[in-house]
């Protein structure tokens, strides 16, 4: 009971949360436009291609399945369940997404940054650590800024757009965390992911001049990924 409560609260805080900001998304043009499968359409758009309105139906605007803990048996311990418009069709126009992050005990949800999105998250469950690191300042003799917070049930952080943000539980159980994202769909870069695990991948030269380390250690972190 007390965790459905919870999960109600998560919800409904994050809906709300991301209404009252500006959404990186233009604003639709009608009542709604749920996506349609567009993989074979001869046109590309901004977004997805609209259903017709007169073939909609309530399952266009229905998802099931948060109330899972997804799977954190991987090499972060986390796993983000994701409820975009590549989930839930009729988020297409509308602004908003909604993920589930369940972790491990010390498991990390790795610096990542969403291109297009503010993302708003409550904790339901066990403690994390989070925080965001600035964009580089103007004045190159300072360095980027980090913000972080310990959070229990009910705290809520924000991380803004386009920020190399992060969360790790750091408490003995496991945490589960829902957040609101002010895109239909946000996207994700994980940064240890895009840097050592590109395809193809990053030149050598490159990340040893850029990271100021050994050969051998970016070739190390490269196998890695």
């Amino acid at each position: 009971m007390k965790y459905s409560i919870c999960l109600l609260l998560a919800v409904t805080l994050v809906g709300l949360a991301s209404s009252l900001v500006y959404a990186s998304d233009p604003s639709p043009l009608q009542d709604f436009c749920v996506a349609v499968n567009d993989s074979n359409a001869a046109v590309f758009v901004n977004g997805k291609i609209c259903k017709d309105p007169k073939m909609v139906t309530a399952d266009d605007f229905y998802f099931s399945g948060l109330n899972k803990p997804g799977n954190t048996s991987n090499s972060v311990g986390s796993r983000v369940t994701q409820v975009t418009v590549n989930q839930l069709a009729g988020l297409n126009t509308l602004g908003i997404s909604l993920v589930r992050i369940d972790y491990a005990p010390q498991g990390l949800n790795p610096p990542h940054t969403h291109p297009r999105a503010t993302e708003v998250l409550v904790v339901v469950e066990g403690t994390l650590y989070v925080g965001f690191v600035t964009s580089n300042p103007a004045n190159p003799n300072m360095k980027n800024k980090l913000f972080t917070k310990i959070l229990h049930p009910g705290d809520v952080f924000v991380f803004p757009e386009g920020l190399i943000h992060f969360q790790f539980n750091v408490g003995k159980k496991k945490a589960v965390a829902f957040a609101g994202l002010s895109s239909q769909n946000p996207g994700v870069i994980t940064i240890a992911n895009a840097v050592f695990g590109s395809d193809p991948p990053i030149s050598r030269d490159v990340l040893t001049k850029a990271f100021q380390v050994d050969k051998n250690v970016i070739k190390y972190l490269q196998s890695q990924f």
